[in-house]
């Protein structure tokens, strides 16, 4: 199937990008993995798509003042093989093989996987397990919108209809910064049938500040939050039973729902023992 007819504009810059979204009916386009697919089946038909691609300042990776900025055009691929990645966000890091394959890895960027919010998506739940948030250019200026609140159901987010993602910020990684991540998929590559992405801090021999972010349970990330708590107390077993009200999946073409909530609990295990492990 080939996609509807649609114009086409090349964005010099965000401002010439929030000025095209003027335009009824426009999208924009960063990697094109999940857009480019939905025209082709006509799940989506914009009258005028925006290339971002040609805006310059949108891929920077840079740690500063405890603080990780990477831009929104910033392909998977750069992000995998990113020394400060790997050093400041290692969650990220983590989680990039699991992203796709190497094909879309080299077009697919951070930005457009997190505005596109696919709840079975790796890098939403990163981004929420990591406690980081969006920076955001609109007709209004900029702002800023935390993880916690920018997801708002399903491929629903904070972005208004003139608004463009410019890049997230998440906080960099310290010695006592613990990271954990895990998924089941039918095959390496494909969508997650349950992932967890976890963040947490050294305490003595056991945790504080545990974060957890489900995906593929639910229509956005969903944080386990009584699940986290028993996880600060020591409590591996009472956070595993803390999941059946933690999380509310649905039958779907993946698994049943009582399958979900199983594989949830198997994933919990053994992103907790990853938890525990000290940095390298």
């Amino acid at each position: 199937m080939k996609p509807a007819p649609f114009a086409y504009a090349r964005a010099k810059s965000v401002e010439h990008a929030i000025e095209l979204l003027a335009h009824p009916e426009a999208r924009l386009l960063a990697g094109g993995q999940s857009l480019i697919a939905t025209l082709n089946m006509r799940l989506s038909a914009p009258k005028l798509l925006i290339d971002l691609n040609g805006i310059n300042g949108l891929s920077v990776i840079k740690a500063s003042d405890g603080t990780v900025e990477i831009g929104a055009l910033t392909r998977h691929c750069e992000a995998e093989r990113s020394a400060e990645i790997a050093k400041y966000a290692p969650l990220i890091a983590l989680a990039m093989p699991h992203i796709g394959h190497a094909a879309i890895r080299n077009r697919g960027t951070l930005g457009g996987s997190i505005a596109f919010a696919d709840p079975a998506a790796e890098l939403p739940a990163c981004l929420v397990a990591l406690g980081g948030e969006v920076e955001i250019a609109g007709g209004h200026g900029m702002r800023a919108v935390k993880a916690d609140d920018f997801f708002k159901g399903l491929f629903e987010t904070s972005l208004g209809s003139r608004d463009v993602l410019t890049s997230i910020r998440i906080p960099a990684a310290t010695s006592g910064s613990r990271a954990g991540f895990a998924e089941f998929a039918r095959r390496h590559g494909d969508y997650a049938m349950v992932g967890l992405a976890a963040t947490a801090e050294a305490n003595g021999r056991g945790l504080k500040n545990v974060r957890l972010a489900f995906f593929g349970v639910g229509d956005m990330p969903m944080r386990a939050k009584k699940a986290e708590a028993a996880l600060g107390a020591d409590d591996f077993d009472g956070a595993v039973s803390a999941l059946g009200s933690d999380l509310d999946p649905r039958d779907d073409v993946q698994a049943t729902a009582a399958t979900k909530k199983h594989l949830a609990g198997v994933l919990l295990r053994r992103v907790a023992k990853q938890l525990l492990e000290p940095r390298a």
